[in-house]
Order: C-alpha cells, then structure tokens, then sequence
C-alpha cells in the first residue's frame, strides 16, 4: 500500500506489487479508499468519479476555463513544439541543387530530378515514422516531459547538418535525423492536450494543435517571400536558421509543465498525480482533487479489466482494434482529401502559370486562410461537434477538386487564377473542419493507458499515406516527369469521395463525453452514426 497523507476526504490510495513486471498491465494490484476509519469498496471510489465526471460535464467551456486556466496554457505550450518543415522548392534552392531544365520569360528554369525532390521532401516523413514508434514506448516508460526534452536536444543538432548540407544527398540525410524529434513532437501534443484537458476543454485543446501546424506555416511562408530576392545559399538557409530560435524557450516550457496525471495513475504515483490535477486547476478553484483522480483511476481500472496490456500489438485486439481503425483513417483523411495537392500550394500557383512573386504572395493568403479557419473551427465544435463538419468538410473539398481538375482543360489565361481561388478555398475548408477535428477525434477515440501508442500508430498511418501522396504528386506535378499539374486534381477526387464514404459509415460523434463513457459505447458495439444518441449510465462499467 502507497502511503497516504490523512484527511477527513476520503483519499485515494494505489496498490502495486513491486515483484511484477514495469509493463502497465501490471501497475495495478488493486485501488483502495482510505478515509481514517479504514479501507472502504470500489463503491466509494466510484462514487468519487461520478461526481467528478458530473462536475466536469457541468462546467461548459467559460467554466472549464475557470476551473482549469492552467491546463489550457500547458497544453498550448506544449503545442508549441508543433511546426511545418518549410518548403524547398524555392529557385535557389533549386539552383544549387538542381539542375537546367528550361528558359522561362528570358530567365534561366532550375528543377530537381523527381527522385531527389521526392526524397528530400519525404526525408522527415521517414524520420517522423521511426519517431513516432520510438516516442510512443518512451511516453509509457518516462512520460511526456522526459521525451520532449530529449527530442529538443536532437533536434538543435540535427538543425546543423541541414544548416551546412553542401551536397543534396547531406541534406537529405538531415531532414531525415529533422524528422525523428518531429516525429514525437507531433504524436505528443495530441496526447498531452487529451490527457491534460477536463471534458469541456478538450476539443478546443487538441484541435489548437492545428493552429500550430497553421502557426508554423505563416512563418515559414513569411520567411520564404522575404527570402524571394536574396542571392546565393543565404536564401533557403535561412528558413533552417529560424528553427534554431525555439528549442531553448520550449526546453524551457517543458520543463516547467505538469507531467500528464493520467501517466502518472498508470504509474501507480497517486500522490503526484494529484500535484498534477492541482497544478492544472485554478487556485481557489471548487475542483476536487481526490475526486478527480478517482476518476482517472476508475477509468484507468475499467480499462484493464477490458483489455491485456499496453503494448502496440494490444491496439490492435478486441474493440481496441475498431479505435485504432477510426484514429488511423481520420489522420489519413486529411491526406486522401487532396491535401498533397493543395498543401504545396506555391509550387502548385507556380505550375498553374503564375510568376514567383505572385506565388509566394498567394502562398500568404492561403496560409492565412487556414488560421483562421482553424479560429472558425472552435464555433463549429461548440455548435455542431466533430462528425457533421468533417463530413460536410470532405464534401466540400470533394466539389473544389473537381472544379479545379476541370479549369484545367480550358485555354482561358484567367484560369489559374480561378484555380487558385479553388486551392484557397479547399485549404480554408480544410482547416475549418478536417484539419483541427481530427487531432480532437484522434485524440478522444483512443482508450487512455493506449493512448500515446494508438495516437502514434494514427500518425505514422497519416505518414505513410503522405509518403505515398508526396510520391504521386512529385510525378503528376513536375514538368519533367508525368505533368499533369492541375489535372491531377481528378486522382485526388477519387480519393477524397472514397475516404468520405467511411467518414458517413465509421465515424463515431464523441463530443462531451468521459473517457470512461467512451470506453463503455465502444465495448457495447455502438454504431457510428448511434454514438451521439446512446446514453450511458453513471454506473455502467
């Protein structure tokens, strides 16, 4: 027995058997209360997560922010460590790493081979697979702090070899090493923001992630058209040289931030699980601490007796399996929407017929599109939740896909503009449903002793299908290879209509619910589109 400090509350105590294995299947031996009289039943910590689950339901957003004004600001640093890896595809950096290819306007035309510009731009994706796996065993064995940090530190080094790459085969080799920290970074904030955040708060949490992501593309859009005019190395490097301003401030953050309280009730660390909860609620505030981590602990214990342990092989047993489905093909949605098409927005302006200027000017007013898309977002949550806008959001881009792969066959000069209308659009709508909702659905839809390793798997799952989306794109859109340029559009239609036909069958509505409400829809079978109409008794386990 863990020892307990005494109050007249009943007080949460954890039970562990120092002989057994490190694996979380095995933290638990049993939970007991202990109120000074002597050992109570499971009925009173129950009772316990009830009530808090009910406080947290009640609160809403304004009151969740009371209640919880810390949580919100730990989660959003820690969601600082989310960037976008800046694009190369700029004249300079093609010049020194390109080759000849054409005279465009009296001015000499440089262009990659496909296979290098296909293997520069996946180089992080790679890194980020092997990240990923490697952050996800990381997370369960020393939490979240621990990994990030050690991902900050490699990362300020890996920025060197890129800073200084004289060759391209050196700078693929550095956004590959760039993409192993990404890698944990980007399965990390999701599940911090998860783990952190009390009901009321946790889609506005997660999908912040998004506005990161968004963040880190302004200003790498902001340095690439302030970099448009300068000659010479100095050009692309600069846009590495930024990234090394923000390992030493977010060291920092990490640092100071609480350690995930559901990590630490895995752990068997009850006392500073709650030092966790405290320091994520407001001072003064009316939540209860002991309440609040019976809750993670009744979760915690349901989830045990349902499932055999917390290794990657158990995402994909029993109902876990369905959970992993639905966080894997939502991440990947947001590649089987078109989004390699229109994400490389610049060189896509490029091939369409516009000058550089103008690319990197529209390039701008996209990225500004997404921001506040993602800002628009948070209305949508509140209002309508996560399945109606992402599937209404799948729709829509559907149509401007296929507007854009038919302007394409029109002999009108204007067109391109009318594309490019189309791809600020597509990425406004993108940003407005898909792109935030699906850290939030990710986020929530895992059980959560799986949690780092199942938002891992549905990130790597989004990885892949990227890799291969990078792969086709690089061929339809270099003139050099396949050239369909904005033809292309028609593949990504195809792809988004099938991936919305799973969203309309599989996708599950999960807004305000407990974890532990979740855990229980699941384990009965609940059709998708049931979930938001099924209720769940406080008793039900």
């Amino acid at each position: 027995m863990v020892d307990v400090e005494k109050t007249n509350a009943p007080v949460i105590a954890y039970g562990t058997d120092d002989k057994l294995g490190m694996d979380d299947k095995d933290m638990v031996a049993h939970v007991e209360v202990i109120d000074g009289k002597g050992v109570t039943e499971w009925d009173a910590i129950r009772a316990d997560a009830i009530k808090a689950e009910d406080a947290e339901r009640s609160l809403g957003l304004i009151g969740s922010l009371k209640a919880y004004p810390t949580a919100a600001f730990w989660s959003f640093a820690i969601s600082l460590l989310i960037s976008e890896s800046t694009s190369l595809i700029k004249a300079n950096f093609r010049k020194k790493f390109g080759h000849f290819n054409e005279m465009i306007d009296g001015q000499p035309d440089y262009q990659l081979t496909p296979a290098w510009q296909l293997a520069v731009n996946q180089a992080p994706n790679f890194g980020c697979l092997i990240g990923i796996f490697f952050a996800g065993i990381m997370q369960d064995r020393w939490g979240y702090k621990r990994t990030l940090q050690i991902g900050l530190i490699m990362l300020t080094g890996f920025i060197f070899i890129v800073f200084f790459a004289p060759t391209v085969e050196v700078l693929f080799i550095g956004e590959f090493l760039c993409g192993l920290p990404w890698g944990a970074f980007s399965s990390s904030a999701v599940s911090y923001a998860s783990d952190v955040a009390p009901i009321g708060l946790r889609g506005y949490l997660t999908t912040y992630v998004n506005l990161c992501w968004v963040i880190g593309q302004i200003i790498a859009a902001g340095i690439l058209r302030a970099a448009n005019n300068i000659q010479g190395d100095r050009a692309y490097q600069v846009a590495f040289a930024v990234q090394w301003a923000w390992p030493i401030p977010l060291f920092i953050l990490v640092t100071c931030a609480p350690e995930s309280p559901w990590y630490l009730v895995r752990k068997g660390r009850l006392e500073d699980a709650k030092k966790s909860v405290s320091r994520l609620a407001a001072k003064g505030s009316k939540v209860d601490i002991d309440a609040t981590v019976a809750m993670m602990v009744r979760t915690n214990q349901i989830e045990i007796d349902h499932s055999s342990g917390t290794s990657y092989l158990d995402c994909f047993k029993g109902t876990d399996l369905r959970r992993t489905i639905i966080g894997c093909m939502t991440w990947m949605c947001q590649q089987l929407c078109g989004m390699s098409l229109c994400g490389q927005a610049v060189y896509f302006f490029q091939r369409a017929g516009m000058d550089s200027n103008n690319s990197f000017n529209m390039n701008l007013g996209v990225t500004f599109m997404a921001f506040a898309g993602t800002i628009l977002s948070w209305i949508t949550l509140t209002y309508f939740g996560r399945r109606i806008p992402f599937v209404s959001g799948m729709f829509v881009m559907l149509v401007c896909l296929l507007i854009i792969g038919g302007l394409a066959f029109t002999h009108d000069s204007n067109a391109k503009w009318g594309q490019s209308a189309l791809v600020m659009i597509f990425v406004f709508t993108y940003d407005f449903t898909i792109g935030p909702l699906t850290y939030c659905i990710v986020g929530e839809v895992s059980s959560s002793r799986l949690r780092s390793k199942s938002v891992g798997l549905a990130r790597n799952a989004y990885n892949i299908v990227s890799i291969v989306g990078g792969v086709l794109n690089t061929y339809f859109m270099n003139p050099t290879a396949w050239n369909l340029g904005p033809k292309s559009a028609f593949f990504w239609a195809v792809s988004c209509a099938l991936a919305l036909v799973w969203c309309y069958f599989c996708l599950p509505e999960m807004r305000g619910r407990s974890m532990r409400e979740i855990d229980v829809l699941f384990e009965r079978k609940v059709p998708a589109r049931k979930f938001s109409k099924t209720e769940v008794d406080d008793l039900e386990e």
